[in-house]
């Protein structure tokens, strides 16, 4: 195991210096006034740097600004009393009226509706009883821009983000991301929706407008005063007994017999879901994390891990008025392990690959046929994996639960890379998770699946193989995996190892990967990376 080594004020400020892009931070951040570790660094003597030297420094297109507040609310979810929860909250400064949606009546934050090429400034203004930060999962940002705990600030102060939309188009979202309080906080309501468009996209008319759904599949668990309670088994992480969409339980979704494009986020902190027609219609697969897939693929199931997306084309056309069937998920091995409700844990929630409904689906009008799906839909630009640095000596993390989460061994260090964690900005490199604790349940390995995320870049998925173990648990998911498109998180199996092919650029600077399990990544299964120019 390479020794961890800390990153010096001067490094990081050089760093900084070429990854921020001419962007402020505020001097009311100070990026941490109270830091969560001892040792986190503090910005407050540097609140604006000058411009990267990179080649491919993009320009800055139409301003859209808000304000983002994350405070407390109230609001019904079930019947009878109100449930108390934290809620992001918005307003729009500046840029088209069509940028910021707000959904009323639910705990879910907007929806943020933006194009390639436009440029994103939003003012985190946090009003909890404790520190937070944002972080834009699945966008290429730059580093200070990304959410990393060390930044995250205290009740009452503001944290300004502004950074260019180089995504594709596709479905990304935000989430808190604080040390130790970032399953927590994504539990009592804080998580929102940012969807990119580009021109590639509008090419191809998909179904638009009140036909194009984000559905954000969550569980979750009351009490008898319909207060959400926060229990979970630290192996594990939180399961809970109702499943919520859009921040609804018992969905019903009334549709017109026509196209719809459905945009599916697991916004569970734990939960895989084995999403499937109760009718068994096949599932038509669209696009993934990073956008429009090559071209459709159809699956009879699809797997869904926390923080993963997946969107969906789906032809009600033929339907008549009155049809209903609904969208489950199907049961399948969820993994071996756990402390059984010990350690704070609960038994109560709905086990880990339970068989579940997840929403309705009613035809209650008819509607038209539509264009139907292009045979094409992107030309997505892969990378050659033969191209990559390390095509032949991949860079290998090996994923293990003994009491708390670790990778490589360690645990997460708010501010320290090992030398095995840092890489050259434009590198193309092969980076393997190794889940292949299983074997050591007995001893206290906990078999459990985890949900790989990189942050600041999207990668391809180049190979799944199992090197241990029965092939029975993984094939009950297996056959669901979408992994032909861009990713930034991807599924790991007990057992299995998962390469993946991921290039680092635009930006240099400190970024995280852990595993989506968020208590799993609030356990400790969370690293630093540092890119380096």
């Amino acid at each position: 195991m390479n020794p961890p080594s800390k990153i010096t004020r001067r490094q990081f400020l050089q760093l900084a210096s070429l990854s921020l892009g001419g962007l402020v931070v505020s001097p009311l951040v100070s990026a941490c006034s109270r830091s969560l570790e001892p040792e986190s660094i503090d910005l407050s003597a540097s609140t604006a740097v000058p411009a990267p030297t990179f080649a491919a420094q993009p320009s800055v297109g139409e301003l859209v600004e808000i304000n983002l507040q994350a405070a407390p609310a109230r609001l019904s979810i079930l019947p009878g009393g109100e449930t108390r929860v934290w809620q992001y909250q918005a307003n729009l400064l500046q840029g088209p009226t069509t940028s910021l949606q707000i959904l009323p009546d639910i705990y879910l934050g907007p929806i943020l509706h933006l194009r390639r090429g436009q440029t994103l400034r939003a003012h985190l203004d946090n009003q909890l009883n404790e520190p937070t930060i944002v972080h834009w999962h699945g966008m290429i940002i730059p580093a200070e821009m990304d959410g990393h705990p060390r930044h995250a600030i205290d009740q009452g102060q503001i944290y300004n983000y502004e950074f260019p939309i180089l995504n594709r188009a596709g479905t990304y979202w935000f989430h808190p991301h604080p040390h130790k309080r970032t399953g927590p906080q994504v539990y009592y309501g804080l998580s929102g929706l940012l969807i990119v468009s580009d021109d590639e996209e509008a090419a191809l008319e998909l179904p638009a407008g009140e036909f194009d759904l984000p559905l954000v599949i969550q569980d979750r668990s009351f009490d008898r005063q319909n207060q959400l309670v926060y229990s979970f088994d630290p192996m594990v992480g939180f399961l809970g007994d109702h499943i919520l969409v859009n921040g609804q339980a018992d969905y019903t979704l009334e549709a017109a017999a026509t196209l719809y494009r459905l945009r599916l986020l697991n916004g569970s902190n734990a939960r895989i879901y084995k999403l499937a027609w109760d009718d068994e219609t096949p599932l038509t697969v669209i696009a993934t994390d990073g956008g429009l897939l090559e071209k459709p693929v159809q699956r009879s199931y699809v797997a869904l891990a926390p923080g993963e997306r997946v969107e969906l084309y789906a032809d009600f056309s033929a339907d008549p008025v009155g049809t209903q069937r609904k969208l489950v998920s199907l049961a399948f091995e969820g993994g071996r392990g756990g402390m059984g409700g010990m350690m704070g844990g609960s038994a109560a929630g709905l086990p880990q690959g339970a068989a579940l409904d997840v929403l309705r689906l009613h035809i209650t009008r008819d509607g038209h046929p539509g264009s139907g799906l292009p045979e094409r839909l992107s030309a997505p630009g892969f990378f050659d994996g033969q191209d990559a640095v390390n095509s032949r000596r991949p860079r290998r993390f090996n994923l293990t639960m003994h009491m708390s989460g670790l990778i490589n061994g360690r645990t997460f260090e708010m501010e320290s890379v090992a030398s095995d964690e840092v890489v050259r900005l434009g590198d193309l490199e092969v980076w393997e998770f190794a889940n292949l604790d299983g074997g050591m349940v007995m001893m206290g390995g906990s078999g459990q699946p985890h949900p790989m995320h990189i942050h600041g870049v999207q990668f391809q998925v180049l190979e799944r193989r199992l090197e241990s173990g029965s092939r029975q648990a993984y094939n009950t998911l297996s056959d669901g995996f979408v992994d032909s498109g861009w990713k930034d998180t991807v599924l790991v199996m007990p057992d299995e190892v998962v390469r993946v092919l991921v290039k680092f650029d635009p930006y240099v600077g400190l970024f995280l990967y852990h595993c989506h399990n968020l208590e799993h990544e609030d356990g400790g299964m969370m690293r630093n990376y540092l890119v380096e120019s």
